[in-house]
């Protein structure tokens, strides 16, 4: 039986929520349109057209969205070479492979975006696969890139857990029956990952690694063996 290990990717593994609040707030403002940092960084995790839609209202006029996004792809884009990974992020995925889980990433990233968080990661030796939104019809916080996932490594929903740092994970994890860790890193709070259905909330991938075995990957099946609700986090 497969065992996956269903990671996201931007605040998760890598450091970068807070770059694409930037470049989303400025592709807004040069479109006109007037939003506070704070409520794009909670909409971050969201697909592009799901954001805009978040942000904007689903009865806006759509037909900017494209030149919203390509502005955002541009600005974005011009990180690509220097895009930091959390600390531990690659030990963190080799060690859950190492255990025998199959490690799968689970992004709204596209293309060369999803490159560049690889290379910025580096531990494609741990990398079984990669499910994007793209490969689906509906993005997070729909489960379906996380059955997806699940496809793709050949696993079970009872045999799997997801580690995200967004309330958009959670739900979309917790929708597909997978158990899910949450990560402080993104800049999410603790209460709203819970309540968003984190079993176990941690502060960053290094924070995860030190406290592994006692974590949903030191045992067979997360569902049925770990101690939900346990965390290290302290806020």
């Amino acid at each position: 039986m497969n065992r996956a290990a269903l990671f996201d990717v931007d605040g998760t593994l890598a450091d970068t929520n807070h770059l694409h609040v930037v470049c989303w707030w400025e592709a807004l403002r040069q479109a006109g349109d007037d939003v506070a940092m704070h409520d794009i960084h909670r909409a971050i995790g969201l697909p592009g057209e799901d954001l805009l839609a978040h942000l904007l209202g689903e009865d806006r006029d759509t037909s900017g969205d494209d030149t919203l996004s390509t502005a955002h792809t541009t600005l974005y884009g011009t990180y690509f070479d220097r895009l930091p990974a959390l600390d531990s992020a690659a030990e963190l995925l080799r060690e859950v492979d190492r255990r025998g889980w199959r490690v799968v990433l689970v992004t709204s990233a596209k293309d060369a975006e999803l490159g560049a968080l690889r290379r910025a990661v580096d531990a494609d030796d741990a990398i079984t696969a990669t499910a994007s939104s793209d490969d689906v019809s509906e993005g997070k916080p729909a489960p379906d890139p996380v059955l997806h996932a699940l496809g793709l490594a050949g696993a079970a929903a009872r045999d799997s857990v997801f580690v995200g740092d967004t309330v958009w994970d959670m739900r979309a994890a917790t929708r597909a029956d997978v158990a899910c860790v949450g990560l402080l890193c993104g800049g999410i709070a603790r209460r709203d990952l819970e309540e968003a259905g984190a079993r176990a909330v941690y502060r960053h991938p290094a924070d995860l690694l030190a406290h592994i075995d006692g974590s949903p990957f030191a045992v067979a099946g997360p569902h049925a063996g770990w101690p939900g609700g346990m965390s290290s986090a302290s806020l």
